[in-house]
């Protein structure tokens, strides 16, 4: 899957994002491709007057627990990690101090399943997609990303090579994430893959032996690697498709905030922001080996 966490930064594959032209993208889709709901006109995004679930704050929602390197400490409202200063600088760019942002928990099975939302945007590590398109409003992309694959050192999985290697082996990773269709898609294992309701429950199946292996995204994989399972490694990682994963912004289906959070995340990414937030959060980097 996906997961996400803290300040202490370990070394990641820099994996910094590039052009500042992009409206979105999925993993099939092209980055102009990326937002679902319409453009907003200037004057629908007045800086602090959106039309916000509570008039005058935005509410923004993710998972819990919130894990590192996205968040730090469980602790979203703080400002520390990727995604908690990637949400504050969008909020700031609609008019929306610190102050002004109140988070709420929204599972990541939730937030991107049909339905009316208790949050104006959801941070959570989702990819954009277009069968997730049918259900929720995405922003424009805020982070490139590629997949990855961990596993116990002393594990026979541990030595694969290419994606032939770990046909016969037992997979795990989060339920609805990009991550489970890696598995499914990419890797097409002989066994069917173990689904967890959140990442917690799948490093403890990793650790207790239930599968042979992890399979997340290549922040999360350092970080798993380095701070919470040391006893596993990067086994590694996944080329990018000829359009770049990314994580999106998630939002009502429909969303009057859509175009207007997509010109924030756009303005971020042209004045160089999300780079620099990638840098300081989720950088200095580690290079996995690409499986094939």
């Amino acid at each position: 899957m996906t997961l996400r966490k803290p300040s202490a930064v370990l070394p990641l594959a820099a994996l910094v994002a590039a052009a500042a032209v992009l409206t979105a993208c999925a993993p099939q889709d092209s980055k102009s491709d990326a937002a679902s709901g319409a453009a907003g006109s200037a004057a629908g995004c007045a800086p602090g007057a959106l039309a916000t679930r509570t008039n005058g704050t935005l509410t923004v929602g993710t998972d819990k627990p919130a894990y590192d390197p996205w968040f730090s400490e469980d602790k979203p409202e703080n400002g520390k990690g990727f995604e908690s200063a990637v949400a504050y600088a969008v909020a700031e760019k609609l008019g929306y101090p610190k102050e002004k942002v109140s988070w709420v928990v929204a599972p990541f099975n939730k937030a991107t399943s049909p339905g009316a939302k208790d949050f104006d945007f959801d941070i959570n590590q989702v990819s954009i997609s277009d069968e997730r398109k049918q259900a929720v409003d995405f922003s424009s992309g805020y982070y490139d990303v590629r997949q990855t694959v961990i596993a116990l050192k002393n594990s026979k999985a541990a030595g694969a090579r290419s994606i032939a290697d770990l046909k016969g082996t037992k997979l795990g990773a989060q339920v609805g994430t990009t991550s489970l269709d890696t598995i499914t898609n990419t890797i097409k294992p002989s066994t069917q893959p173990a689904v967890f309701d959140s990442n917690d429950l799948a490093k403890a199946a990793l650790k207790n032996g239930q599968i042979e292996a992890l399979v997340v995204d290549l922040p999360t994989a350092f970080y798993i690697t380095g701070a919470e399972v040391p006893e596993a490694q990067v086994v590694g990682q996944f080329e990018a498709a000829a359009q770049a994963e990314q994580f999106g912004l998630v939002l009502d289906k429909g969303s009057k905030l859509t175009g207007c959070v997509s010109q924030a995340v756009d303005a971020l990414r042209a004045d160089g922001t999300l780079a620099k937030l990638e840098k300081q959060w989720l950088s200095d980097a580690v290079s996995a080996p690409v499986l094939k």
